[in-house]
């Protein structure tokens, strides 16, 4: 056999060296931390990376943050990956890690953010949820018929399922009535309206000429419109303080466009749940609820978003069942796979908890709404629900004391089985804590038509 080369033997050395380095350090995990780290003040973080070699780590500021109880700064430390890596968060700020092999490798960078600790009451309450919209939304169209021909006007102008009507001839719109109203005006009557029209965020302007109904006698453009919705969820949590709520852990969509609803203004009130309808496989079940709408306003909706319902309180109302005192929150580095609970309403409005399993955990560097898959173990719920069901979407997960997250989705061919939201999505979209499937909302009314209108 002929003698190697040198350069064969470096070749050799350097993948030798490569293939060590593969079996020392289990480079999946490694891979797998967060980029964007969140952790709570006083709270701990543990990464076990469960390899035999030594890194440098180095902060850009300190007093943030500590590492197995050294506090990092700007200085080099070495750390020996033989034992878990303990992030402890000691003041709020923000704080870019340098982890380095041999000090001179680079492996990866890793910002934490140390945000405020933060407790809130969870919540499981069963809510009435009423919105209205931010104009008026085109669910559909319809056909006039006229002399010679039957059209629809509003169609060929070029208006679409899902458009948002903003104002006609410069008259702000507040409500499909006053549509219909101002399409119908005898000084303009069959003269060309000038809409202006919201398209996935983009202003746009519609000239559409107004028809006579043969069968109606008034003159119409061929729209179905709407211009509220109403449902039944679960309230994920508040804020006893400032009174600032968080429910359904995603966006309220309309039923026949299935894009969010802009919303003008928005109510919550208290609903008791009347009846079940179970969930099969390949069968969403559902929650029927009925709004007490006079006399129990709960709150003001002020946001409608991917990530829940967001408003003000202007109280809560007393149901047995649930908790009463504020708990702390877990984000989602402290969400692991094992038993938790929920919380929700499965007859009148009473709370009651019971038991799941989180399933599996996401690690996610942006906001999501499945960000962990969780499976329905209480026999209770299950003989009661079949699983998750329309209606339950907001319900709190709890796990180990803390408020960890909301149900959001179920899976149509197992409703056993279901998405969760990590609740820090929700919090930080309220506005109380800064960054430093099918959907389970039943949009009914409570006799179950859902309204619109015919212009």
């Amino acid at each position: 056999m002929e003698k190697l080369s040198v350069r064969q033997k470096l070749v050799l050395t350097v993948l030798s060296f490569l293939l060590l380095l593969a079996a020392a350090v289990p480079w999946r995990i490694w891979l797998n931390m967060h980029p964007a780290l969140r952790i709570l003040e006083g709270e701990q973080y543990s990464v076990n990376i469960a390899s035999p070699l030594t890194i440098h780590v180095r902060g850009d500021r300190d007093g943030i943050l500590s590492l197995n109880g050294v506090p990092v700064s700007s200085s080099a430390s070495k750390v020996n990956l033989r034992h878990p890596l303990l992030l402890s968060g000691l003041e709020l700020g923000s704080v870019n890690l340098q982890f380095k092999l041999f000090g001179l490798i680079p492996l990866r960078e890793l910002t934490v953010n140390v945000l405020p600790e933060k407790k809130l009451i969870p919540g499981g309450h069963s809510i009435g949820v009423k919105l209205h919209s931010e104009g008026v939304l085109v669910v559909g169209h319809h056909l006039v018929p006229t002399i010679g021909r039957t059209i629809s006007p509003a169609k060929e102008a070029g208006i679409e399922v899902g458009d948002l009507l903003m104002a006609i001839d410069g008259i702000r719109l507040l409500d499909a009535n006053q549509v219909a109203e101002l399409v119908n005006r005898q000084e303009t009557a069959g003269k060309s309206a000038l809409f202006e029209i919201r398209r996935r965020g983009r202003e746009i302007d519609k000239k559409v000429k107004p028809l006579l109904c043969q069968q109606t006698g008034r003159f119409r453009i061929g729209l179905y419109v709407r211009d509220s919705a109403a449902g039944v969820g679960t309230l994920t949590f508040y804020d006893p303080k400032t009174m600032i709520f968080g429910g359904l852990g995603h966006a309220i969509a309309d039923i026949d466009t299935n894009q969010p609803i802009e919303i003008r203004d928005g109510q919550v009130v208290k609903a008791d749940i009347v009846n079940i309808k179970a969930a099969r496989r390949g069968i969403p079940g559902e929650k029927t609820g009925v709004f007490q709408e006079e006399e129990d306003l709960l709150g003001e909706i002020k946001v409608n978003s991917p990530y829940g319902i967001f408003g003000t309180l202007s109280r809560i109302a007393e149901v047995a069942g649930g908790y009463h005192q504020p708990i702390p929150i877990g984000l989602m580095s402290l969400v692991i796979p094992g038993p938790a609970e929920i919380l929700t309403v499965i007859e009148g409005e009473n709370i009651e908890r019971f038991d799941i399993e989180i399933q599996r955990v996401y690690q996610q560097t942006k906001p999501g709404d499945k960000g962990m898959i969780i499976r329905i173990t209480d026999k209770r719920l299950l003989d009661s629900t079949g699983g998750i069901v329309q209606g339950m979407s907001g319900s709190p997960i709890i796990q180990d004391g803390r408020l960890v997250g909301a149900v959001t989705h179920v899976f149509v061919n197992d409703p056993t089985r279901g998405y969760g939201l990590f609740i820090e999505w929700m919090i930080m979209e309220s506005g109380l804590l800064s960054a430093g499937g099918s959907s389970n909302l039943s949009l009914k009314t409570p006799d179950g038509v859902f309204l619109c209108d015919i212009i």
